[in-house]
């Protein structure tokens, strides 16, 4: 599933693309073809994201919710638009590009307090400015519940996913199976300006990248990661590996029905 900077990023880029555009809108697929009729023609007026939710703004009409879920994708490309396959759940045209969606969890054309709603449901998200990170704190204060696991809720904290939690953990060397309530307020400031500094990082450059300067590839002579997913980092998907730091095995288990990765090396209880 994407996390928060795909969403951020993929906000960013049909802001560039058809921001202040009239475009067309239509659902091949058809299953949201009502929608897509009554977007069609109107004006792209802006847009929005909180953590893994995605918001098309047209004005009066509504915004467009998007939630990518585990199997969704969203392509742009440039005018003029090839036929689109039928796996299309909305097209937008406009201002020389296109845009493709295929496969979310949700695509929905919501009110804004429908909107409200979903804001207020979510924790606060690392790349909203303003948004405060002592509301999280507040609810990971007082919890039972593994730091590791209060990461991935979205109720506490939006946007972070599986790569996030674990390298973040490790930047700080957290043990994951520490409860919320024995975590300090110093070290919840520390995690979350880093997921700050890191998740702006990724939007920037539309991949994760968690190493320090000291650890990359070329400062410590080692090969660069060769991974489907990108970036360098210390522990995600790197189960049995040999820790940067330690040289300890990193290791993994189920948490959350999630992988979790960690160095008991550098994460020590």
């Amino acid at each position: 599933m994407p996390e928060g900077h795909t969403i951020h990023r993929l906000a960013q880029d049909h802001l560039v693309r058809f921001g202040g555009e009239r475009v067309g809108a239509s659902s091949p697929q058809g299953k949201f073809s009502d929608a897509a009729a009554l977007l069609d023609g109107q004006v792209f007026e802006g847009v929005d994201a909180h953590g893994k939710h995605l918001f098309l703004g047209f004005g009066d009409t509504g915004w467009v919710h998007i939630h990518l879920g585990l199997f969704g994708k969203l392509g742009f490309g440039t005018a003029p638009a090839p036929p689109p396959t039928d796996t299309v759940r909305l097209r937008l045209t406009g201002g020389g590009h296109y845009a493709d969606l295929r496969g979310p969890t949700t695509c929905a054309l919501i009110t804004e307090p429908e909107k409200r709603a979903i804001h207020d449901r979510l924790g606060p998200d690392p790349l909203r400015d303003g948004d405060d990170p002592d509301k999280a704190w507040r609810r990971i204060a007082r919890s039972r519940t593994t730091i590791a696991a209060l990461l991935m809720d979205q109720k506490v904290i939006a946007g972070v996913g599986n790569v996030y939690r674990a390298e973040v953990l490790f930047r700080h060397g957290i043990d994951p199976y520490r409860p919320g309530k024995d975590l300090t307020e110093a070290e919840w400031t520390a995690i979350w300006h880093d997921l700050v500094a890191l998740m702006r990082e990724g939007v920037r450059n539309n991949r994760i990248d968690t190493v320090r300067p000291e650890h990359t590839p070329e400062a410590m002579g080692r090969p660069p990661r060769v991974d489907d997913h990108g970036g360098e980092v210390y522990v995600y998907r790197r189960a049995r590996m040999a820790c940067h730091i330690c040289g300890g095995e990193i290791r993994t288990a189920d948490l959350a029905a999630r992988n979790l990765f960690w160095c008991p090396g550098c994460q020590q209880a």
